[in-house]
């Protein structure tokens, strides 16, 4: 398999220009606007799937978006890795904050990657690492090195919470039947140390609505004499944490596990610089739970944070109004343990009861998943272990993620299957946020790396 290095230098030019394509639609799925993008994107994906060379590749029809399922079965003796990624992206906003229009992608140099990063709305959350596996199936169908058989899984609802995709999974398990499930929609510690995710958190995600007089009402007129529902709710929001940032819903952390002393040490290992992390936020301190340090707040320690708030008059100029109605979205990222419907239930009952009288308050839930821990004495964990080492000459760390990826969960309870997550992303490539970006060198090392899990995961189960 050392082909594969000349084989992705001849050709990474155009690697790199069919994912710029892809980058181009707007596949938005929280946005009904961006319907016909996102149908246009499932086709580019089933297109680019054929071109790599699987036997069979169809557009399976959802409730929502669509799901593109390829394969390539060589031999029912063979084992089967079955490669879930996701074509839709998140919403580009704020425009204003983008140094370059978040569907038109360029090639931009960065200290981290004086090679150049493409900078595009999904570059690496996911187009980019998705796409790393369509090219790596295009290499061993075409070099005559690919060793088992593939099974590919790709959704468009992902950032929408995957709706419709445990049904998709529950009706079609024979269709998906595998060995393992290959990811690639985390990062690594840092752009020469790899690291595999073995851990992530859930989700519980939910928006709130206050409402206090029937209508808006003047300020001067009303003010001191009604409840102000937007004070109302900053106020209450503020009351979910106390002074150590310890979450106050009752019965949150009833489930949460306590790492052991010794558990904590082996995290503590992972290279990190507090000074470079400020530096890098550009912040003077960090934030969070007393007792932890920053890595364990992000990845072992359950959260919740406001994603946005609004209510009022917010244009240009002045306008003196008491609102009726005030709104916040919220989402609490949970440990393994930690049951997503049970949490949403909590937060409900516990921010109803703390409303005070003359304001009304409703609860909806939008989505969640559970949390998920992976062992690392799995096979499928020593194939990927080998091929990080066979690429990048050093032996990755094992690293929980705070990041969610609720259906990992699903698909063990569905398919019976253990799911690697091995991805190339950094923490500076900006997912979600404003000038996403992926690096070049990264997405050709995914491109490298990742026909060598193949190899050592077909030798394993040999």
């Amino acid at each position: 398999m050392t082909s594969i290095t000349s084989y992705i230098n001849n050709n990474k030019d155009r690697f790199v220009n069919e994912l710029i394509e892809l980058l181009k639609i707007p596949s938005i799925s929280a946005d009904t606007a961006y319907k016909q993008d996102v149908l246009k994107t499932a086709d580019a994906v089933k297109a680019s799937l054929e071109r790599a060379g699987c036997d069979h590749v169809e557009i399976c029809e959802t409730d929502g978006y669509p799901i593109v399922y390829g394969e390539k079965l060589i031999d029912e003796s063979l084992p089967t890795v079955l490669v879930y990624g996701h074509y839709d992206v998140q919403p580009p906003d704020p425009l204003e904050l983008w140094t370059s229009p978040p569907f038109e992608p360029v090639i931009k140099a960065t200290d981290l990657h004086p090679d150049g990063a493409i900078f595009a709305r999904g570059a690496c959350d996911d187009k980019g690492q998705m796409y790393m596996h369509v090219k790596a199936m295009e290499y061993m169908t075409s070099e005559n090195q690919l060793p088992c058989n593939v099974k590919f899984m790709i959704e468009g609802e992902e950032e929408v919470g995957s709706e419709n995709l445990a049904d998709f999974v529950a009706n079609n398990k024979e269709k998906l039947t595998n060995d393992i499930i290959l990811i690639s929609d985390t990062g690594m510690i840092a752009k020469y140390v790899p690291s595999i995710t073995t851990g992530l958190r859930g989700l519980s995600y939910v928006e709130v609505e206050v409402t206090g007089p029937n209508r808006d009402l003047h300020s001067g007129l009303y003010g001191g004499a009604v409840a102000n529902p937007i004070n109302v709710l900053n106020k209450m929001i503020a009351s979910l944490h106390d002074e150590n940032n310890h979450i106050t819903i009752p019965g949150f952390y009833d489930k949460v596990e306590d790492l052991s002393a010794e558990e904590r040490a082996e995290m503590a290992k992972a290279p990190f610089s507090l000074d470079d992390y400020k530096s890098a936020l550009d912040i003077d301190a960090v934030y969070g739970e007393k007792g932890y340090t920053t890595n364990e707040r992000n990845s072992i320690r359950p959260t919740l944070d406001v994603n946005g708030i609004w209510g009022g008059y917010t244009g240009e100029g002045a306008k003196t109004v008491i609102a009726s109605k005030a709104y916040a979205k919220i989402s609490m990222r949970l440990v393994p343990h930690q049951e997503w419907h049970e949490i949403t239930e909590l937060f409900k009952s516990h921010f109803e009861s703390i409303a005070p009288k003359g304001v009304r308050v409703k609860v909806t839930p939008h989505h969640g998943g559970q949390g998920y821990v992976t062992p690392i004495d799995t096979v499928g964990y020593k194939a990927a272990s080998k091929a990080y080492e066979q690429t990048f000459g050093k032996t990755p760390i094992p690293q929980r993620s705070g990041g969610s990826i609720p259906i990992v969960s699903l698909f063990e309870q569905e398919l019976g299957s253990k799911t690697i997550l091995m991805g190339f992303g950094l923490d500076s490539d900006a997912i979600h946020s404003p000038n996403e970006h992926f690096g070049v060198w990264n997405y050709l090392k995914g491109i490298e790396t990742i026909p060598w899990f193949y190899k050592y995961f077909t030798e394993m189960n040999s």
